[in-house]
């Protein structure tokens, strides 16, 4: 029963999955961000900043184009922490797995409830 629960998210993960991992300058911080590897780069590991460029992740169908900024982390036990963010230009909120090489110090200090997220 759990390996028709695994096949099945699979399935769906990659009709919204799109593998885009390529290099990139970050809009807010200005240093090159290397590709991942592993995974598709969503955002700085220097300031955790994103593009809202995606719709689902790595498709870059989003005509929106504003910064998402880092708002909050969530830690979770089996994805490790959850960035939340913010997008500086229509205001939607997306969450997104920290990646191995993030800033550990910026994240922790945003698991802190009390940074002045609103």
């Amino acid at each position: 029963m759990q390996n028709k629960k695994s096949e099945k998210k699979e399935r769906k993960m990659q009709k919204t999955f799109i593998k885009n991992d390529n290099s990139f300058v970050c809009v807010n911080c200005g240093k090159e961000v290397p590709p991942l590897g592993y995974s598709s780069r969503n955002h700085c590991p220097f300031c955790l900043c994103s593009l809202h460029v995606d719709i689902n992740p790595g498709d870059r169908a989003s005509d929106c184009g504003g910064m998402l900024v880092p708002k909050q982390v969530l830690p979770d036990a089996k994805k490790g922490y959850i960035i939340v963010h913010k997008c500086t230009k229509c205001g939607s909120i997306r969450r997104n797995k920290s990646a191995k090489d993030d800033d550990t110090m910026l994240l922790i200090k945003l698991t802190n409830p009390d940074n002045g997220w609103k």
